[in-house]
């Protein structure tokens, strides 16, 4: 039997399958630290003691690197990568949340990433969110963490 990391590398990879779009950004070690230094809220997960049953990831930038992303004029790779570090963001990129498949419907990850935004917020004065949703529940999800925080969501 997989372990819970497993599972979720594999629900990452049936999801996204983002090695094999270069539009997207192929999260690993070196995202992960970059992302880190974004922001220490970008990445949260939750362990139901057996390893990871959600992760959520998600970033802040600026909106002129929004709009460029939401009209399709650079990738999500290059939205992160372009991403300048200690700016003034002023968006939040919410840029995926996974969660196994009999942890669903719990709100975990709305949980996760409503905890990340609001530590963002404390740095940084967000105007609106912002997602390329790949599934339904993505889409619920951005909709529901923009009514909760009372912000615009835009979807690319």
């Amino acid at each position: 039997m997989k372990s819970n990391f497993e599972r979720m590398i594999q629900l990452a990879d049936d999801v996204f399958a983002s090695k094999n779009d270069s539009e997207q950004l192929d999260v690993d070690e070196s995202v992960l630290e970059g992302l880190g230094k974004i922001h220490p809220s970008c990445v949260s997960e939750y362990d139901d003691g057996n390893g990871p049953v959600a992760w959520v990831l998600m970033f802040p930038t600026t909106k002129k690197l929004m709009e460029l992303f939401l009209a399709h004029k650079i990738s999500e790779k290059q939205l992160f990568e372009s991403t300048p570090l200690r700016e003034s963001y002023d968006v939040i990129y919410l840029c995926s949340a996974m969660v196994l498949e009999e942890h669903r419907s719990k709100g975990i990850a709305t949980r996760l990433a409503l905890n990340s935004i609001e530590q963002i917020r404390k740095d940084y004065m967000i105007e609106s969110l912002f997602v390329w949703a790949f599934t339904i529940e993505g889409r619920r999800l951005a909709n529901e963490l923009a009514n909760s925080l009372s912000l615009p969501i835009h979807f690319r």
